[in-house]
């Protein structure tokens, strides 16, 4: 694409950026920003997967680059998913929203009879050499249904309680199914989320704090409930009142971060992965971004997750402002639900919320979230792409 009158720094900076031609304004019917940030996430990702797994990979295989190949496979794999869901329009996915949240419950159900466990929680589904976590296929699946229902319901979300508890009832479902693997996580991530598409849908104030306070209350009880989620809210207040006990995990994640400093300890030069830090390459691995990569690499990939949010806010609010509800609300739920989940992350590993087991999106390793990350991101360039098509023909059809 050439830019009249610009240069060669600021026609690639307009490219990058998705800007077009005056004469030519469906020229590009994309998000550029949105797919070089995500490729930037995923790149990053891949590297500090890479770094960060190598010890562990030497002691569970021999291959230090062991979860490396797995990575790269799985980034293979989410690219083909993601040429195939770039096909598909938006209708399709509101038209099948309930059978895919139905095939979800199905597949949580299963799960719990023949899933495989690891560290005591049974969230995989083996096939071959894949392992399928259908707890992050909740989450895409409710967002869809709960779009869709929006779509119909929402002047009875707006003026009846009944019509706001309809979807808080099905994600308390969801939410029984996954504490019984049990995964507390990934239910605080739909419960916040479904707030926060029903509140951008109008629902009264009194609803939100009728349940906001339903929802603090039934979280106390479960971290009462069962003891080690007690020791991981007590051990993040104080972790080095037990440094080598239930503070372990966050002392030596703290430790990671001050030894990074402003510009880190330098790619590949960690302490922390090898093996003192658990599960460096997953739940911890923005940890050890910090002590190879610094402050420096801590604000970049910071920055680079809330432009991602920013955008997809973005892209669910113009697709609202031309009546397209479902693909608004599955956008704007996309970008709470990434923000919210890199929050939780960043927060447990710097120590300023309790350890949960959500992955950094598109950095952590990961099979199940980044496929499923990546599919969403995908239907943001779907949204963005079937919104931008509907303002072009209309810009046609306008008076010349």
């Amino acid at each position: 694409m050439r830019i009249p009158g610009l240069g060669l720094i600021p026609r690639l900076k307009a490219w990058v950026m998705g800007a077009r031609e005056p004469e030519a304004p469906t020229h590009v019917l994309y998000d550029r920003t949105l797919l070089w940030l995500t490729l930037g996430l995923a790149g990053i990702g891949f590297v500090m997967v890479t770094s960060a797994s190598m010890p562990i990979g030497v002691r569970l295989s021999d291959d230090p680059f062991y979860f490396a190949k797995r990575d790269a496979f799985y980034l293979g794999l989410a690219f083909v998913l993601s040429l195939a869901t770039l096909r598909i329009p938006m209708a399709v996915w509101q038209r099948y929203s309930s059978v895919m949240l139905l095939i979800t419950l199905v597949m949580l159900l299963v799960v719990l009879v023949v899933g495989s466990s690891v560290n005591g929680a049974s969230r995989w589904i083996a096939l071959g050499p894949l392992r399928i976590q259908p707890a992050e296929l909740s989450k895409l699946a409710l967002f869809c249904y709960l779009a869709s229902y929006l779509v119909r319901k929402v002047e009875e979300v707006r003026t009846n309680f009944w019509g706001f508890c309809k979807p808080m009832g099905v994600m308390v479902l969801l939410a029984v199914l996954l504490l019984a693997q049990p995964d507390l996580g990934t239910v605080v991530v739909l419960f916040v989320t479904t707030l926060a598409m029903l509140f951008l849908a109008g629902a009264k104030l009194w609803q939100f704090l009728s349940i906001i306070g339903s929802g603090i209350f039934a979280v106390v009880l479960l971290i009462i409930a069962e003891p080690y989620r007690m020791r991981r809210v007590t051990s993040f207040w104080n972790p080095w009142d037990d440094p080598f006990g239930s503070g372990y995990q966050l002392t030596q994640s703290l430790m990671a971060f001050g030894r990074g400093e402003f510009w880190g300890q330098g790619l590949g030069n960690s302490i922390q992965k090898l093996e003192y830090l658990p599960e460096a390459h997953t739940d911890f691995i923005f940890a050890i971004l910090g002590e190879e990569l610094g402050y420096f690499g801590v604000v970049l990939a910071l920055l680079m997750v809330f432009l991602v949010a920013f955008r997809a806010m973005s892209i669910g609010r113009k697709a609202l402002e031309i009546d397209r509800r479902f693909s608004g609300f599955l956008a704007c739920s996309i970008g709470i639900w990434f923000s919210f989940q890199a929050l939780v992350n960043v927060g447990a590993a710097a120590g300023m919320l309790p350890t949960k087991g959500l992955t950094l999106p598109l950095i952590s390793y990961g099979g199940s979230s980044l496929l499923i990350m990546s599919t969403a991101i995908v239907l943001l360039l779907r949204v963005d792409f079937e919104t931008r098509l509907a303002k072009a023909q209309a810009f046609a059809r306008g008076p010349r």
